[in-house]
This record gives structure tokens, sequence and C-alpha cells, in this order.
């Protein structure tokens, strides 16, 4: 007996289910519009944070005291009035002490005021440029006048009573030489027998004014063991460059620099020299790199400058100006 097949239920919505999707669609509404008024509330009154402050977190921001570092000076500068105490800091270095100084002390800044004509070379002071010394014509040697050999007389020709005037005996023979000074084995012993003058060069212009006083005008610089070795080497180089600017006899009005760079290795010898900057044309240039090839070997490191390089050489940057 075949059993009939069941109904199938309706599609369609009862009265009860109807009335359940209609209150569960009422309270999405009111949730959502609850959520999004008390959103636009608390933009405005922000009554959320007072009712629920949150908590306190302190962020602390530890701030370095700034480190001041201590820069080598790398500027050589010619020193005339030596000062007891150095620089804290100064972009100079000499063979000796100096610290800013006006003669007029009225205004209070960084650097002191120089009165010069040049803006490029810093120089303190005005100085000649060395004059080369001419050689003296040797005089020829006169021969010994000789002395008739006085006669004698007897004590008893003399009167009683009278004095005979006697001469200095000379103990020193015509032959002989008076004594040749050692010749210095060193730099630093040729340097202390050399007159310790101004290098030569036109004071700088430049404004300003220190608090410090002083009979003359002078800028910061260090005292540091490179002193007196490149004092040398600087005097040594601006007298061959002016020996060859007289020994050509030159004309030209053309003002600038001429920068030139070489490793100086420790027996004083010159190698890898070129020129990195050259305002006055090629002739005058060369007369720069002449004058450095010319001066040197240079004399050898002192012990403690040696250790403090480090290095089998130093780098020279040595620069000319014409103006």
């Amino acid at each position: 007996m075949v059993r009939p097949p069941a109904e199938l239920g309706s599609l369609r919505f009862s009265r009860l289910e109807k009335e359940r999707l209609l209150l569960a669609l009422a309270f999405s509404l009111l949730a959502h519009l609850g959520v999004w008024g008390g959103y636009e509330v608390e933009k405005k009154t922000g009554w959320l944070k007072k009712l629920f402050p949150p908590a306190q977190h302190k962020l602390v921001m530890l701030q370095p005291k700034p480190v001041v570092q201590n820069v080598d000076p790398t500027i050589f500068l010619d020193v005339s009035e030596a000062s007891a105490d150095a620089p804290k800091q100064t972009k100079y270095y000499s063979d000796k002490n100096s610290r800013a100084a006006n003669p007029d002390a009225k205004v209070d800044s960084n650097q002191p005021k120089l009165d010069g004509k040049q803006k490029f070379m810093p120089k303190t002071e005005d100085a000649p440029r060395p004059t080369k010394a001419k050689p003296v014509t040797p005089t020829p040697p006169q021969k010994p006048v000789e002395e008739k050999p006085q006669e004698t007389k007897s004590a008893t020709a003399l009167n009683p009573g009278a004095l005979q005037p006697g001469k200095p005996t000379d103990t020193t023979t015509p032959d002989e030489k008076p004594p040749t000074p050692e010749r210095p084995r060193t730099l630093k012993q040729a340097m202390a027998l050399q007159p310790s003058a101004a290098l030569a060069g036109q004071q700088m212009q430049q404004d300003g004014g220190v608090k410090r006083v002083a009979l003359k005008s002078s800028l910061d610089a260090m005292a540091t063991p490179f002193g007196d070795y490149d004092r040398a080497i600087v005097q040594a180089i601006s007298q061959r460059w002016y020996d060859l600017l007289d020994s050509q006899q030159f004309a030209d009005s053309r003002t600038g620099k001429v920068t030139v760079y070489f490793r100086l290795s420790p027996d004083g010898t010159v190698t890898e020299l070129k020129t990195t900057a050259n305002a006055v044309g090629d002739v005058l240039g060369y007369l720069c790199q002449e004058a450095i090839q010319q001066a040197a070997p240079f004399g050898k490191w002192p012990s403690d400058m040696r250790r403090m390089v480090g290095t089998n050489y130093r780098e020279i940057t040595f620069t000319f100006y014409y103006y």
C-alpha cells in the first residue's frame, strides 16, 4: 500500500514570526542609534574621559648634554706676542700660545679687530719681505808689519825713580784663527741660532673686538709640538718663493691664491706634490710648486712629533697669496 507524500510547508511567514522579526529589527536600530549618538555626544562633551579617566603615563625624555669636541687646530699662525696660557679652542696653532686681544676693548665679540689691508692670510702685524743677503767681497789679507826690536837700556842709564812704560804682551800668533762655531745638527738647534723675526706679510683686516686688552692686537693660537717644526717649514718655503719672484722680476698684477698639497715624510722629504687650486695662472702657480721642491728636504721629525702623528707621512696644504 503506497503512503501519500507529506505536505510541503509554506514559504510565507506566520504572524508570530513577523512580529519577532520586526521586534529584532527595532532593537537593532535602537542599538545603532544609541552607539552613534553616544559617539557624537562624547566628541562634543568628553563625558567618557571624565567618567573613566585614562591612566597617567609620564614619558621622560633624557636630553644629553652637548658634547664639545676638541678639534685640533689646523691653520698655522705666526705669533709675535706670546701668552702664558693657551685658549680652550681655536683653529690656529703656532710655536707659542697666544690669546685674542685688542689695544682698545670696546665691544665683546668672538674675534679681535684687526686694521690690516688684506682679508686672506691670518696675520696680526705687518712684516716686510726678507731681503736676499748680498755676498760680501772678501778683503785680501794684510801682511803683518815687522816691528824693529827696540834697544834695551841698562838699568844704570835710567834716572832713579823713573818709570818705564810697558806694552801688553800679545800671546797669540799671527797664524792662529778664532774657533769655528759648531754646526747645528738638529732643526731645533738651527732655529735657536736664527733670529725669531716675524714671517713676512701684511696684517689682516677683520671686524670685531674683544675685552682682553694688550699693547698689540692678537688672535687665539695654541702652541703644539708641531709649531717649531712647521714655522721653520713656512719660513723656508716663503723665503724660496720670494727669491724666485725676485729672480724672475715678475710684473704681473694678478691677485688670488694658489693651494699646493703634498705629503711630508719623517725624513723631511716631499712626495705627491700637486696644485689643488690656482687663481693666478700657470706660471705663478708653477713658482709655488718650485718653492716647495727647492726648499725641501726639511729636517727630520722630532721623536715626540713622530709619536703623535702615528703614520709615516703628514698631509700638508700650503697656500700662497698674491695680493
